[in-house]
């Protein structure tokens, strides 16, 4: 067997639905939505579809949804957004963010003079609700806090940790990137005031995502011109990649009552066959708060790179480590098992396992067949496993 892809937490694959809604405005529905005639018209009618759409699987309002080129930018409109409608102040991000978060929030650190506090995690990846209260100053403004994490699958206690926001008067955002589609999200509920998504990561299109503003709250723009989005987003709005959100969204919302208990089937089989068949392992993340497609796990004495690429020659598509880092960082050992308390070698030996849709059961057996080989022939190599 090949072509065995376990990576669904760096990009899914196009829905052939989202793809067949697409198509019309790759190809005659062409029109600027900004414009009054019936090309335009078109083209808005699209666009304001998709915004319900959205507005609908997180249980808000339209006029709420903000579009955006991807979570990345969506989390920079937060953050920065929020941040340039104030004098600066103190911020609180968690340890484990996605570097969308990270690097807005040093943005705002080195160039705004804003403070910047990092709440630690517990060891299974949960933030430490007793030091995230603790965190608060007379200063802060801003606190964000990812909904699920993207190396680990770790959900954090986002309704808990949005009420002590709020009852400090603090704005709440939450990088939901890596949740939509896999868990039932209500941005009410929850109580956020931020919601960050990208489409890419549940069967959408790539290079288009949304952010969640619940009405009210402040925000500046940080792409300019235009005025579109109510003037935070400017820029002609990518229709087919909207409406490819709009439908994606949908479609992966009505799958999770079915496709949850699915994947946390799959999930336990292969962990349970991992921890089985090699030794040395450790399952990262928390065990039971966690993604329902999410496997990660450190096998000492051997690199996380290494193992891909094995497992690569074998057909089977995984990653190690953080799946948003680029090329130049790829070496370097994940922030975010390092803030879980585990050492550098730990994180290096990652491995991230994430299931979606198109796997069955013939794939897990698959996998569990090929990998305790990959490791056996990777430590024969370790001078680490050889002196054991």
């Amino acid at each position: 067997m090949t072509d065995v892809y376990l990576d669904h937490a760096a990009t899914t694959a196009l829905d052939p639905r989202v793809l067949e809604a697409m198509l019309p405005f790759l190809r005659d529905v062409y029109g600027n939505p900004s414009e009054l005639h019936h090309w335009g018209r078109q083209a808005r009618v699209a666009v304001d579809e998709a915004r319900a759409q959205v507005a609908a699987a997180l249980g808000a309002d339209d006029r709420e949804i903000v579009f955006t080129a991807g979570g990345s930018e969506a989390d920079n409109l937060a953050v920065i957004g929020f941040a340039q409608t104030l004098e600066p102040g103190h911020l609180i991000v968690s340890a484990v963010e996605h570097p969308a978060v990270m690097e807005a929030a040093r943005f705002l650190q080195k160039r705004r003079g804003w403070e910047v506090t990092a709440v630690p995690v517990d060891g299974a990846g949960r933030v430490d609700v007793e030091a995230f209260a603790a965190a608060f100053r007379p200063a802060t403004r801003l606190a964000s806090v990812m909904l699920a994490n993207n190396v680990v699958g770790t959900i954090q206690p986002i309704a808990e940790l949005a009420a002590i926001a709020h009852q400090r008067g603090v704005v709440f955002h939450t990088d939901a990137v890596q949740a939509i589609g896999s868990l039932p999200i209500d941005a009410k509920e929850l109580g956020v005031d931020l919601l960050s998504l990208s489409a890419h990561k549940f069967y959408g299109p790539k290079g288009v995502g949304a952010l969640y503003v619940r009405r009210g709250t402040r925000l500046s723009a940080i792409v300019h011109g235009g005025g579109q989005e109510r003037n935070l987003r400017s820029g002609t709005e990518n229709v087919p990649g909207v409406v490819g959100l709009g439908t994606a969204i949908r479609l992966a919302v009505e799958a999770i009552p079915h496709e949850r208990p699915r994947l946390e089937r799959l999930r336990d089989r292969l962990v349970s066959g991992v921890l089985d068949t090699v030794d040395d392992v450790l399952y990262l993340g928390h065990p039971t708060q966690r993604l329902p497609g999410n496997a990660c796990f450190s096998v000492r004495y051997i690199e996380g790179e290494s193992m891909v690429l094995r497992l690569d020659a074998r057909g089977i598509a995984v990653s190690s480590g953080s799946a948003c880092a680029s090329s130049s960082r790829e070496a370097e050992p994940s922030h975010v098992i390092l803030a879980m308390g585990y050492e550098a070698a730990a994180a290096h030996g990652s491995l991230r396992l994430t299931l979606g849709r198109e796997n069955d059961d013939a794939h897990v057996d698959y996998f569990l067949q090929e990998f305790p080989g990959v490791v056996a022939k990777l430590r024969a190599m370790s001078p680490l496993y050889v002196k054991r």
